[in-house]
């Protein structure tokens, strides 16, 4: 397999930096799906991501950077492999994620993570509706931990790795002619589901996407 995407995000061309059509009307806010965010248009040298809070209301500026609509405008496809290294956050109320998303039901999350929950990753495939909640705590799971996620986008089966170790298969795959662009962004819970920043807590979150390359 070879490379054919190796993330560099402080790149304007391959990435767009504040805005995706899975937020409302591109954004800067999606309080629908249980958000605090209000999206900056900076990009994330060395891979952090983060949000501040936003002072005059409970909005958080966070960053969300995606392909969608970059010079480059790369997709994933059926049967390619996502690589990434990550470190997790350590402040509740922070919501990271990696994920592909274009318009018609395309999306995979290679993960998601809530402090909340330390030792859960989240993942799923709503191509096709199969999902895990996978607790990791014997795999080093847990706020601050680094460790290497690999995702294959099969036709028939998606898999998740964690540090070379299969989490799930979910034997529905994507289909034959799936494609998405990628998400790779800092959300701010609002307390629906998981814990949302204390109000006396820091003002800054954040998370570290060390590396992200895509083979084919």
């Amino acid at each position: 397999m070879a490379v054919v995407f190796d993330a560099d995000f402080t790149s304007t061309s391959q990435w767009i930096a504040g805005r995706s059509s899975a937020y409302p009307r591109m954004g800067p806010t999606n309080r629908g799906d249980h958000k605090l965010d209000f999206l900056s248009r900076a990009h994330c040298p060395g891979g952090v991501f983060a949000a501040t809070r936003r002072h005059g209301g409970d909005l958080w500026t966070c960053n969300l950077l995606t392909t969608e609509g970059s010079p480059e405008g790369f997709q994933a496809r059926t049967g390619d492999t996502l690589a990434a290294r990550v470190t997790l956050p350590v402040e509740l109320g922070a919501w990271p994620a990696i994920w592909t998303w274009r318009e018609g039901g395309s999306e995979v999350d290679v993960f998601e993570y809530h402090p909340n929950h330390p030792d859960l990753l989240e993942i799923s495939n709503h191509v096709r509706g199969g999902y895990r909640y996978w607790h990791g705590a014997d795999a080093g799971i847990a706020p601050g931990a680094t460790f290497d996620l690999r995702t294959v986008f099969g036709a028939h089966s998606v898999d998740w790795f964690v540090d070379g170790t299969l989490i799930h298969a979910d034997r529905r795959g994507v289909g034959p002619n799936w494609h998405a662009f990628l998400i790779v962004n800092l959300s701010v819970a609002d307390g629906t589901y998981h814990d949302r920043p204390p109000v006396l807590g820091p003002d800054r979150l954040s998370w570290v996407c060390h590396s992200l390359r895509v083979e084919r």
